[in-house]
């Protein structure tokens, strides 16, 4: 039994000692070397695409380095679990599309009261009579409510339109202080307001009173 065991142990030798088995163990260990570094390599790549981090990549190299070229495999299936599912870039395009999305249901308009789709010229909504838009009373065209002027004809709608000079004519003996507006299209004049009236009358009759009370003198 010693002689079958020492036969076996001498032939394992002379196979391990061959210049072929050498060379074979030597390229396999260099492959394996090379491995390891190109993990490292990958893993540090690999991190820089998914993390803003710059020390990151550095330490998961690190890492995968320390594990020796006979223990990286577990480095590398540590990696995979810990580290970011999704990449930067794919990170970006998720949020591009999602902002396009709600740009498109930003798009499409809604009544501010009842949330429900209008059209864009519409005037009032339809469901519960919520005001929209508006007319511009120079070009006819609809404009929003908080325009402070129309962005088609240019007119100001926080600014009254002046009264032409022209337009006013001083009034007839008695109703100087009021004056009146004439309308140029037929000379026709509008009413003069009661108010005005009735303070043109009281005036009228007081200056009649003094005038009765303290007449001329005598020449």
């Amino acid at each position: 039994m010693p002689e079958i065991l020492d036969g076996i142990g001498k032939t394992i030798g002379d196979i391990v000692n061959s210049p072929v088995v050498q060379v074979g163990a030597r390229l396999i260990f260099i492959y394996i070397v090379i491995l390891w570094i190109a993990t490292a390599y990958w893993a540090f790549r690999d991190m820089q695409q998914r993390s803003d981090n710059a020390i990151l990549p550095y330490l998961v190299a690190a890492g995968i380095i320390l594990f020796t070229p006979f223990l990286f495999v577990f480095a590398v299936w540590v990696y995979k679990i810990v580290r970011p599912h999704e990449k930067v870039g794919e990170v970006w395009e998720r949020n591009l599309a999602e902002e396009a999305l709600l740009n498109e249901v930003e798009a499409v308009q809604h009544c501010p009261t009842c949330e429900r789709r209008v059209d864009q010229e519409w005037i009032i909504c339809p469901s519960c009579r919520t005001r929209l838009n508006r007319v511009c009373p120079n070009c006819s065209r609809l404009v929003g409510l908080d325009w402070s002027l129309c962005a088609w004809c240019g007119k100001d709608f926080e600014r009254r339109d002046a009264v032409p000079a022209g337009m006013i004519q001083p009034l007839p003996s008695g109703m100087e202080a009021t004056g009146r507006i004439v309308a140029q299209a037929g000379g026709a004049t509008p009413a003069i307001p009661a108010a005005i009236q009735q303070s043109v009358r009281s005036r009228s009759s007081q200056s009649r009173a003094t005038a009765a009370q303290d007449p001329l003198p005598e020449r």
